[in-house]
């Protein structure tokens, strides 16, 4: 049985209301984004990448954009220190980009990483040890003030190596488990660690304040980063940095609020991963922020091949409802979301919409790579007469009237509901065919001849149960005509109550189909279509389609 009683809050609010935060609406702004996939993202991995798939994968961090990429912890691992060796040695690193390496503040760690480092042009040494209340009791047992101190040494020796190799490194710390450290130590640790490194506007520190483990609702996270962010030292010199992991769910929310809260940099990975329940989803916190016009400054404009690539280096599985790039967010299969969303596309092309406000989809999926036909709108046995219609305009130049779009929609659903599968456009457009178009039995119509004399005669020569037979009738058009004709000679009881017609091809020999709707006289509809060169010979296949799904009806 349960017992939440075992469990007690182990995170620590300021001593003092930090709550600005709050009267923010949206973040406003791009961070400074490090990629952390070929460290933390790849411990992570049941099996991790081989230098080959680390070298594709740094490059592929360039492409989406990254400007900081944590590429390691060199003295973990002698792959992780070859892989580094292997990025300086073949020149693999833009001048524009900075590489990052991940260090405990243990000194042979730290001479270790320092001696990978040699030749980088660019590159921050990012220090760490763990201060929480439940670290310092149960791991080290150690004070509050050794655990400083051992915070303090670490960032002296980052000093002194770098300054004995005239390196122009820049230097990060991380107070891990900072989630569970009380804030005003929090803040005491990192200052101390700032008077050592004496921060300066050309050479900025990086303080990094991790959930190390997520403990509370992303508020609280918001006001500890919003406390730290008013009681650091050397304040314009420092980047101030998150590294949310995703224990409760809430990555996503904690960087956002830690970024009105005062935060300007992010640490996380493509698609979440990482120990755990992973870290932040950059992916997702990045077009969160496009969704709200903001541009993230980095570039997701092929997520199919960027989800591709994930997959392939890491062994992952990107989940087909993970926001943005899973395969089926965009996805609809409800018919009144695929209806809303087809006439939201025939709203912007009418209006010539600049902005976006398609109803269900919080960003157009082209902009990320994807298209409408292949992912929004999917039919199965859930879809209607919208998605349907929508797939068979987009796909076939067909334009269903409104009545027969539903009736469509029925006939679809039914194939998939049987077939219990999702249904391609092919496949659709093939039920369209085989139900509405050029249906010959019972009844069909050999020929028709007209001639005009007050008003139209149709000579209309009709087969039923293999007896051929010549109808003569007038009507107010030539369709009218044979109608009346097949109503008068097999006493057939219906209304003509819809016709439409429209080019399926826009050359000299284009072809023509036109849609007819008849209601019996218990008031159901049934449809017809017809496609032919000749429009009137299209409309005639139409109505005799109708006709004989009346009696197939009885």
């Amino acid at each position: 049985m349960m017992n939440p009683k075992k469990y007690v809050r182990q995170y620590f609010m300021p001593p003092v209301s930090c709550m600005k935060w709050a009267e923010k609406e949206y973040v406003d702004h791009a961070p400074i984004w490090c990629s952390v996939d070929l460290r933390d993202g790849n411990q992570a991995l049941v099996v991790p990448m081989s230098l080959e798939q680390k070298v594709k994968f740094f490059k592929l961090l360039v492409e989406i954009g990254f400007k900081e990429i944590e590429v390691g912890f060199p003295a973990a691992s002698d792959t992780e220190y070859q892989f580094l060796r292997t990025l300086i040695e073949q020149d693999l690193i833009p001048d524009d980009v900075t590489i990052q390496v991940l260090t405990q503040a243990r000194e042979h760690i730290i001479r270790k990483t320092f001696e990978a480092l040699k030749g980088a042009k660019h590159a921050i040494v990012h220090v760490y040890n763990s201060t929480s209340l439940a670290q310092r009791e149960q791991v080290f047992r150690k004070s509050k003030e050794e655990i400083k101190q051992i915070a303090v040494d670490g960032a002296a020796l980052l000093k002194k190596l770098a300054d004995e190799e005239h390196a122009s490194y820049q230097f990060e710390y991380s107070p891990e488990s900072f989630t569970g450290t009380e804030i005003d130590y929090a803040a005491e640790v990192c200052n101390a660690v700032l008077d050592v490194w004496q921060p300066t506007p050309d050479r900025k520190a990086i303080i990094n304040l991790p959930s190390t483990v997520q403990m509370s609702m992303p508020h609280v996270y918001a006001s500890q980063i919003e406390y730290m962010n008013d009681h650091l030292k050397y304040r314009e010199n420092v980047v101030l940095s998150l590294h949310p992991h995703n224990d409760r769910g809430c990555g996503i929310s904690d960087a956002e609020m830690g970024i009105l809260a005062g935060a300007d940099r992010i640490e996380g990975t493509l698609f979440g991963n990482g120990e755990r329940t992973g870290n932040v989803d950059i992916v997702t916190l990045a077009l969160n922020m496009y969704a709200q016009g903001v541009d993230p400054e980095l570039d997701f404009t092929d997520m199919p091949h960027i989800t591709e690539c994930y997959e392939t280096y890491t062994g992952m599985k990107v989940d087909e409802r993970s926001p943005y790039g899973g395969g089926l967010v965009f996805a609809a299969f409800s018919g009144s979301h695929q209806d809303a969303i087809a006439k939201g596309m025939k709203y912007r092309e009418e209006n010539n919409c600049e902005t976006w406000t398609v109803p269900y989809l919080p960003i157009d999926p082209t902009d990320i790579g994807r298209s409408y036909d292949a992912d929004v709108i999917r039919i199965n046995s859930q879809s209607g007469k919208g998605g349907v219609g929508y797939i068979l305009e987009q796909h076939y130049g067909l334009k269903l009237p409104k009545k027969m779009r539903e009736a469509m929609g029925y006939a679809t659903k039914s194939v998939s509901d049987v077939q219990h599968k999702e249904l391609q456009p092919d496949e659709i457009f093939q039920i369209f065919k085989d139900k509405f178009e050029n249906i010959t039995e019972p009844y069909k119509i050999e020929e028709v001849h007209f001639k005009q004399h007050n008003g139209i005669i149709a000579e209309v020569t009709a087969t039923y149960e293999g007896k051929t037979s010549v109808i003569v009738a007038s009507g107010n058009g030539r369709l009218n005509a044979v109608s009346n004709a097949m109503k008068k000679h097999f006493r057939l009881e219906y209304d003509l109550v819809t016709y439409e017609e429209h080019a399926l091809e826009q050359s000299s020999s284009s072809r023509a189909i036109a849609y007819v709707g008849i209601r019996d006289k218990s008031g159901n509809l049934h449809w017809g279509a017809g496609i032919d060169a000749d429009i009137i010979r299209a409309s005639i296949d139409a109505l005799l389609t109708a006709i004989n799904h009346m009696a197939a009806a009885k």
